[in-house]
């Protein structure tokens, strides 16, 4: 498929990429660090937003500010920054989600001198009137500091444009899921993580052009591929910056069919309400969508939502990709296996980190998993 090579290049070279667009269209640089980040202010605003995901680097400069024990996506964003491989990016979002990217908000505006910094303190708990209006609230007060820090107006007419923009991404990237859970040999599994990750890279505009074509590709390839029988499993946990996970499972007879991941289908699986004014559509989706451990809900949702997603596809096991010292995921498995374990559907538990010290490992558990189901 020709387009998914402007997502590739997208995502082995991100920042590159922000830079030629940043030259060839004149946009602000963004960055961020959690999918909770309100990306259609941003793009309201005319800038561009640019989800960081970590360092390929070595991580030296990151160990003096940092504890070894913090995760490796919050030491290498800092690493990042403090390398000055981030040194084109106007402004940084830290949304309020766990501790650690909390706390590399205030590292962040100390010993980062480059772009400005904003702080979208969001809710935790998510189920009463009072959250949902204190939720809006919040993003009123991002779009004045935003606009502010840019020098712009973010008027109500360039939101709904850049609802609209993603609401067409969300909606195509939900057919892309679907298509594939159908027939996962019409995309592999690695070019799915590439195109999901390269979602979060891309310009929106073309973005929302290039994905339905996508779309009208895949729905033709699957009239005529062969669907082959594997093992159908879902992905669960925070971030999957790890594309070779997905081969090893597709060699050893596997298919990943859907995922809960924030890389994944909670980007994208609440869309923006129609009909209302663009601040509160806005304030309704981050009040009503999937929530992560970060967030708080009810006792049992998150539990009965795997299940439903393993149910829907037909799934005959869920992996759980937990990044290493990630607190609020580690707090959350036990009780998410548990509720597996009542539904009868088998699970396995990764720990990884980025990068990967090593893939021998985890292809033996992978494997090990698969052939038991």
């Amino acid at each position: 498929m020709q387009q998914l090579e402007v997502f590739r290049k997208a995502v082995n070279d991100s920042f590159n990429y922000a830079r030629g667009l940043k030259q060839e269209k004149g946009n602000k640089q963004i960055g961020y660090l959690c999918s909770y980040t309100p990306e259609e202010i941003i793009l309201a605003a005319g800038a561009h937003p640019l989800r960081l995901m970590g360092t390929k680097e070595n991580i030296h400069l990151a160990d003096t500010h940092l504890q070894s024990y913090c995760c490796s996506l919050v030491r290498g964003v800092l690493e990042e920054g403090l390398s000055k491989r981030l040194d084109f990016m106007d402004g940084l979002v830290f949304p309020h989600t766990c501790d650690s990217i909390q706390r590399l908000s205030d590292i962040w505006r100390m010993n980062i001198p480059f772009g400005f910094h904003l702080d979208v303190v969001l809710p935790v708990k998510l189920n009463t009137e009072s959250a949902r209006i204190y939720l809006q609230e919040v993003l009123e007060k991002f779009r004045r500091e935003l606009g502010q820090a840019l020098a712009v107006e973010i008027t109500d007419e360039n939101l709904k444009k850049a609802i609209e923009v993603m609401r067409s991404i969300r909606s195509a990237l939900q057919a892309i899921y679907t298509l594939r859970s159908r027939n996962p040999q019409i995309m592999s599994g690695k070019d799915l993580n590439t195109l999901v990750r390269g979602s979060m890279i891309l310009d929106r505009e073309g973005l929302a052009i290039l994905l339905p074509e996508i779309v009208h590709e895949m729905t033709l390839m699957g009239d005529k591929s062969e669907n082959l029988s594997r093992k159908r499993v879902v992905l669960a946990g925070g971030i999957c910056n790890h594309p070779d996970i997905y081969p090893i499972i597709e060699n050893a007879g596997g298919a990943v069919v859907w995922d809960d991941l924030c890389t994944g289908s909670r980007a994208f699986a609440e869309p923006v309400e129609e009909g209302l004014p663009p601040m509160e559509a806005l304030a309704a989706r981050a009040f009503n969508r999937l929530v992560c451990p970060a967030k708080h809900r009810d006792l049992s949702g998150r539990a009965e939502n795997i299940i439903k997603i393993v149910r829907e596809n037909q799934a005959q096991g869920v992996i759980f990709l937990l990044l290493k010292f990630c607190d609020p995921h580690a707090f959350d498995y036990p009780y998410l296996r548990g509720h597996l374990d009542e539904a009868g559907i088998p699970s396995l538990l990764l720990e990884v980190e980025d990068p990967l010290p090593s893939l021998g490992p985890v292809k033996t558990r992978l494997e090990a998993f698969l052939e038991m189901l």
